[in-house]
C-alpha cells in the first residue's frame, strides 16, 4: 500500500486590497455618500482567498462590495517600489497574527454638482 504524502501547508500572507463599495441600507457610510473606497489588509494563503474573505466580511458588515483591486503582499509591494510606513506594516502584521481582515482606511465618495460620483470630500 502506497503511503499518502501530506501536501505541504501553504503559508498565510497578507495582501493589500482596495475595495469599492456601493450604498446599502444600514451600511454606516456618511449621509450623502454614493459609496466608498476601503483600504484593507487581509490574510490568506493566496490573493484569491484574501479577496473572498474580505468580500464575505464586508457583506456581513452590511456593506455592498462592487470591485476589488489587489496590490499584492508586502514583499511584492516593496519590489514595486511602494513606500510602506511603520503604521501600515503594523496593521499588516496584525492581520497576519489574527488571521483577519483589517480595514485601514475608508474614503467616502460624493456626487459633484455635475452628477459625477468620483469626487472625494
Amino acid at each position: 500500500m502506497a503511503e499518502k504524502k501530506d501536501k505541504p501547508k501553504r503559508e498565510q500572507q497578507v495582501y493589500t486590497l482596495l475595495v469599492e463599495v456601493g450604498r446599502k441600507n444600514g451600511d454606516g457610510l456618511p449621509e450623502g455618500a454614493t459609496g466608498a473606497a476601503l483600504m484593507c489588509y487581509a490574510s490568506g494563503v493566496d490573493e484569491a482567498e484574501a479577496v473572498r474573505e474580505t468580500v464575505a466580511i464586508l457583506k456581513q458588515a452590511d456593506l455592498a462590495p462592487l470591485d476589488v483591486t489587489g496590490y499584492g503582499t508586502l514583499d511584492e509591494r516593496l519590489a514595486e517600489g511602494h513606500d510602506i510606513d511603520e503604521e501600515e506594516r503594523a496593521l499588516m502584521g496584525r492581520a497576519l497574527e489574527e488571521n483577519s481582515v483589517i480595514v485601514a482606511q475608508m474614503t467616502p465618495f460624493y456626487e459633484d454638482a455635475k452628477g459625477g460620483s468620483d469626487t472625494v470630500h
